[in-house]
């Protein structure tokens, strides 16, 4: 059922829960569960900008019904995390984050998913931002994320912006980001660039838990890091790690180019890019794509899943 209204993004599917990470910060973390008897993997996501993880209510539970477990979570500085007044942290505030943090929170996640569902392979999914951590990770984590993870996807991750900002805005920024790290600015946005979708579009526009701002050091280390990728990280890609890049031509918001272009240059021995044709960012909402995307995350995790023998050696 797409997300047309705000209801849409709460259901019975999923369990919620605040769970303490680092920094002793409040998580607010959902979980999709797999039935015992099918259980095979847990796929750990990462959401984007701006957004929180009630914007996967529609296709998370899809994952479930394969098998495949999910752990959730809104990132520090966006969604409940940063917004629920009864339950986060009293460091929190919207945008309040970094790549140093993000790294850190994403570690955390995983060996939290590893201890909810023990002895099950470990998938690392992003969207946008969050795609661009989850392949920041694979090569600032090289190691952990060698022996921790089974396969990385990254949907529309931010590798380049596809209009980017000046990069005089970018060096004022950087600097003043030095001195004043959480001062909050603007992040302005065409919803209409999300999806195709108009009706999930209008929802985005009313959604009280995402904001467009966010703070000189978020947004400076999420642009910075994702170019960094392309001209150097890329090189620390663990080389027996599998990587999935999902994207549409369409995106106007990250570049379906510079995404591919970090893909080619990886040298990794299972890596494969996924492109939908005219498809805008938020491939998961898009109505000629949604479904198809859904399915070939879910092959890929399938096809990666070690067999009973190898799970068990390493048990």
């Amino acid at each position: 059922m797409p997300l047309h209204k705000l209801d849409d993004m709460k259901s019975d599917a999923y369990t919620e829960a605040w769970v303490e990470g680092p920094q002793s910060t409040k998580f607010y973390t959902r979980v999709y569960k797999a039935k015992e008897e099918s259980s095979k993997a847990v796929l750990v996501f990462v959401h984007g900008f701006a957004e929180h993880v009630g914007r996967y209510t529609e296709a998370h539970p899809v994952f479930a019904e394969h098998g495949i477990s999910v752990f959730a979570f809104d990132q520090r500085g966006f969604g409940r995390t940063a917004l629920d007044k009864a339950n986060k942290s009293k460091s929190s505030a919207y945008g309040k984050t970094s790549g140093p943090d993000q790294m850190g929170d994403i570690k955390w996640a995983i060996q939290h998913a590893q201890k909810e569902f023990p002895g099950l392979p470990v998938f690392l999914a992003g969207h946008s931002m969050g795609g661009g951590e989850v392949l920041n990770f694979a090569t600032r984590y090289a190691d952990d994320a060698k022996a921790m993870l089974t396969g990385v996807i990254a949907c529309s991750p931010l590798v380049h912006q596809t209009t980017p900002a000046s990069k005089i805005q970018r060096w004022a920024g950087g600097m003043i980001a030095n001195g004043v790290p959480y001062f909050t600015i603007p992040t302005p946005l065409n919803y209409d660039d999300l999806s195709h979708d108009e009706n999930y579009n209008k929802m985005c526009k009313t959604d009280e838990l995402s904001k467009l701002q966010g703070t000189l050091r978020g947004v400076s280390d999420m642009l910075s890091w994702g170019e960094l990728l392309l001209t150097e990280q890329y090189k620390k890609w663990p080389k027996t790690l599998p990587v999935l890049l999902v994207h549409g031509t369409g995106d106007k918001i990250t570049s379906s180019k510079a995404a591919e272009n970090y893909i080619e240059k990886l040298a990794a021995d299972d890596k494969e890019t996924i492109l939908y044709t005219d498809g805008y960012h938020e491939l998961v909402h898009e109505p000629a794509h949604r479904e198809k995307l859904l399915n070939d995350m879910i092959a890929f995790i399938e096809k990666h899943i070690p067999k009973p023998s190898a799970v068990e050696a390493k048990l």
